[in-house]
């Protein structure tokens, strides 16, 4: 089975920086498309990022946050910038073992595996 643990989540004041980070427990790692998504209290799961051949970002996000990977440490990091307070969710790892053909990156269907979630908070 397949694993997935988030790191890096906490409470920050707004115009901040976060780290997320997602380590994930299988050998052939680099094989995999990684997304980030975030779900508010109330709120659909959202789509942040992606990484497969290559990056993709909501346009909430883009110019502020940035998705990236290193293969030999089995890691996808979300680099978070300029925060505000309605980025406050909890922010979950996702990861793709298909094929990356025609894949709508964007949606939770695309993904085969999840995170716990990790919880971000951002003040004002």
């Amino acid at each position: 089975q397949v694993q997935l643990v988030e790191s890096g989540g906490g409470f920050v004041q707004a115009g901040g920086s976060l780290r997320l980070s997602c380590t994930v427990s299988e050998r052939t790692f680099s094989t995999y498309g990684m997304g980030w998504f975030r779900q508010a209290p109330g709120k659909e799961r959202e789509f942040v990022a992606a990484i497969l051949r290559s990056t993709y970002y909501a346009d909430s996000v883009k110019g502020r946050f940035t998705i990236s990977r290193d293969n030999a440490k089995n890691t996808v990091y979300l680099q978070m910038n300029s925060l505000k307070p309605e980025d406050t969710a909890v922010y979950y790892c996702a990861a793709r073992s298909r094929p990356y053909d025609m894949v709508v990156v964007a949606s939770t269907r695309a993904y085969d595996y999840w995170g716990q979630g990790t919880q971000v908070t951002v003040s004002s």
